[in-house]
């Protein structure tokens, strides 16, 4: 029953006191809000986080207590990269390890979640500004499953995966991810998951673990970013190529700091945005993460 039939009704019950009908539709609406899933961008970091007890992975876990239970969930990966966007419409997602070097208790992991090939059409549906290909091939890759594993454990809530378009710029996927805002209200928990301070070619790894050692350009990068977050600049943020060498070398290429602007295209203007697992590791990644709502 929509908002419209529900006024309608309490209307039509004419017996019922003006002070009970109030409260009739006050509760209904506080239904519909308590419906709403906040939106998330987690920093991913190490795959071995799937495996480690650290700060971060209980960063994760304790997030999770926080939310309502999801009906499904969107996770938007630095990891899935495509020509065009794409969106996994299987009905079981296979667990990806993508990556190399790491032991063999990394490649044993599986995280079993199903797929939902209707939440998939219903996500398709909504994006009007391309063209949205299903995809049958990829499944869940470490972006999403490493954290996921933490969160949802017993991997019971379905899960689906949204490629990025890596010929476009961050406005476009900031406006492409406002199409998709209304899942939000429908139960879907949307994850944006990278690392917004993310250059592997200068980590520090005689202090791979170590938490809070960074660099200054590091610090500076995750200062500024952290600031234009938590004051709603997306138009800076869309537009970090000018945000100055700190940044630059913060984000030298663009696919793990992208998931971020999925995140934030999905907030309202005046709702509260909070960070956590906000340290530096191993001199220039961040593990910063958001949440909105």
């Amino acid at each position: 029953m929509n908002r419209r039939q529900f006024v309608k009704n309490v209307g039509l019950a004419s017996l019922l006191p003006i002070a009970m009908k109030s409260e009739l539709l006050r509760n209904f609406e506080n239904s519909l809000t308590d419906r709403r899933m906040p939106a998330l961008f987690l920093g991913h970091g190490n795959p071995m986080n799937a495996v480690e007890e650290n700060e971060f992975v209980k960063g994760f876990r304790s997030i999770a207590t926080e939310l309502p239970s999801p009906t499904a969930i969107l996770v938007i990966s630095a990891h899935w990269e495509t020509s065009g966007t794409f969106i996994t419409a299987m009905d079981k997602p296979r667990t990806i390890h993508d990556f190399g070097g790491f032991p063999d208790i990394l490649f044993q992991q599986q995280y079993p979640a199903p797929g939902s090939p209707e939440l998939a059409k219903r996500t398709k549906n909504l994006i009007s500004s391309t063209e949205v290909r299903y995809d049958y091939d990829w499944g869940l890759d470490h972006g999403a499953w490493t954290v996921l594993k933490h969160m949802y454990p017993e991997a019971d809530i379905p899960v689906i995966q949204m490629s990025i378009d890596y010929t476009k710029d961050a406005r476009y996927h900031f406006d492409l991810a406002k199409q998709i805002k209304q899942l939000r209200d429908q139960g879907v928990l949307v994850i944006g998951s990278g690392n917004i301070v993310h250059n592997l070619r200068m980590v520090d790894w005689r202090n791979i673990n170590t938490v809070g050692s960074g660099y200054d350009w590091a610090l500076e990068a995750q200062e500024k970013i952290n600031e234009l977050i938590l004051s709603r600049d997306h138009l800076s943020l869309t537009s970090y190529t000018k945000l100055g060498q700190a940044v630059q070398l913060a984000i030298p290429s663009p696919e793990h700091f992208i998931p971020l602007i999925y995140t934030l295209a999905l907030s309202d203007e005046n709702e509260e945005i909070s960070l956590f697992n906000d340290k530096v590791l191993a001199g220039s990644l961040t593990m910063t993460s958001v949440k909105i709502g």
